[in-house]
Formats: C-alpha cells, structure tokens, sequence
C-alpha cells in the first residue's frame, strides 16, 4: 500500500475511534464471550505486526495487560482463563464471570503510532426458567378476577404477558400487566383463557404459560350421599352404618309415623376389614356393614 494508502486509512481510523468511543459488549455469566475488533484494525495489526489486549483494574494510574502479539506470535497472560485468536485478533474469555465485567482495550502500534479500540463487557446472570403464582381468585358480577405473579431469577429481569383469545377480557383494558403482575378479569363461565408470560433480559429469554380453568376454588371435604337413594349404575359404594335404632314407642301415645330412613354416617369412603366383609363379588352392587342393631325395647 502506497503513502496515500496509509494515510486515508488513518484518518479513517482516526474518525472512526474518535475519543470516548467505545462498544458495548453483553457477556453471559458462566458462558464463553468473546471480544473482537472491526476488520480495519485487523488489518492494521497484520501490517504493524504488533498488538496489546488490556483492560481497566479500578486504579486509574494501572492497566492489567492480558495479551501482548508481536512478530506474529501471542504472549497470553490469561492461560486457561482467556484464547487469543490469530486469525481475527479477538479475545474469547472462556468461563465468564462478574469480575470480568471491565473496560477492555485493545491497541496496535508501530514505532509512535498508536490505534486504540475500547470495548465495555456487561455481564449478565441468564433469567432461570420462570413460573406463575395465582396471587388471588375471586368471582364478581358473572366474571372472574385473576391477580398472576411471574417470577425468574436472574439480572435485570423483565417481564410481558400475552393472554389469548386477545378480546376476552371485558372490557379489554382489564387485562392489565404491570411488570411481573398480571391483572384479569374475564367472564366466569369461560374456561379457554390462556396467557403466558416472557422473563426476559439483555442476554435470554424464556416463557412459562397458564391455563385458566375454573374461577371458583374447588370445595373442601367429601360429599356425604343420602342412604336412601340407591348409587348410580356405574359406582361401588361401600357403606358403614354407626348406629341404626328405630325411635322407642311410648306407652299411652298413639303410634307414630316411623321415618323411612335414619342414618348417622361414621365414614363414606375407605376399604372395610377383610375379617368383617365376605369376599367382594366381581359385581357393581354396594357393600353394606352393621356396627351395630339395637332393638326397640318391649
């Protein structure tokens, strides 16, 4: 390259890192980041056949140097922790960590002449694999509110909710995120609302989504059956009676109408004792045991 050459790729190079430039480079923490140069400044290198990697320690009067190349080879001082790449000039940290974090430099020189090329490394924790908490449930006026939290860890976490079908909300503006929560509000007896939720960051992204089945919390307990209804077709039952005792007559008043069933139910569920049941029968019929029968007195 001519005289001429030279110096329009210096004035070039000097426009181009003008003082106070810097890039900006997103490193993810535990993860290989690499840090490289634009093509002009590998060429220069090539020509100069001298270069220095360094970055800032704190002090401004101290530079750690991390690489120096000359005469076509690389001297690393990072071993194991940093791989220089001939090929291209870019210093790739192997295992990235928040001390890593600084303001790196990276310059090339022959005799007085010097380029400079700085790059800022911001380190991130990736966002783990997030989740939805239902903070709160409650049916109002034939429409259900919903109160979703989402949560991830990592730095800098954001988060985006979408929610489809998109116009179930009623009216639209209820289904209101305000960072990781979620506002909703739907009609009750629709149960196909489903929404998602984005933890993002500067160096990842992932989604979790929920599905909205029922507005109303399921009942606590069992239900107990009356015992004067015969189960359904398609149920085995197995019953236990506590106490079953028709009401005392009384002498010197007229007869009165015995009720047609009268139950105290100890338990509704469970498998009785082998010793006190006959061998179950392959058919649907119910079991019944008798604790005890007490008889009227005379």
């Amino acid at each position: 390259m001519g005289g001429g050459g030279w110096l329009r790729l210096l004035l070039s190079l000097g426009h181009l890192w003008a003082p106070g430039l810097r890039e900006r480079v997103l490193g993810t923490l535990g993860k290989a980041t690499r840090l490289r140069i634009p093509l002009e400044l590998q060429q220069l290198s090539l020509s100069f056949g001298e270069a220095t990697w360094k970055r800032d320690t704190g002090d401004p009067r101290r530079k750690e140097v991390l690489l120096r190349y000359a005469g076509g080879r690389p001297h690393n001082y990072l071993q194991g922790r940093a791989q220089f790449h001939s090929r291209d000039f870019s210093l790739e940290l192997l295992n990235t960590s928040r001390q890593d974090g600084q303001l790196y430099e990276y310059a090339t020189s022959r005799g007085q002449q010097e380029e400079v090329w700085q790059i800022q490394l911001e380190v991130y924790e990736p966002v783990s694999q997030p989740s939805i908490e239902v903070l709160s449930r409650a049916p109002a006026n034939g429409s259900c509110s919903l109160t979703l939290n989402c949560s991830a860890r990592g730095d800098s976490v954001s988060y985006g909710w979408a929610c489809t079908p998109p116009g179930l909300c009623t009216p639209p503006g209820l289904c209101s995120p305000r960072g990781s929560l979620l506002h909703l509000s739907y009609p009750q007896h629709n149960s196909s609302l489903s929404c998602s939720c984005r933890a993002t960051n500067p160096v990842s992204s992932l989604r979790v989504s929920f599905s909205a089945s029922s507005c109303a919390q399921e009942p606590a307990g069992r239900q107990q059956q009356d015992p004067c209804l015969t189960p359904p077709e398609d149920s085995v039952g197995h019953t236990i009676y506590s106490q079953v005792q028709r009401p005392e007559k009384q002498r010197g008043l007229p007869p009165a109408k015995l009720p047609s069933c009268t139950t105290i139910y100890a338990a509704a569920t469970g498998q009785p004792l082998a010793t006190a049941l006959p061998p179950r029968s392959p058919s649907k019929e119910p079991t019944t045991v008798y604790a005890s029968v007490m008889l009227p007195k005379a």
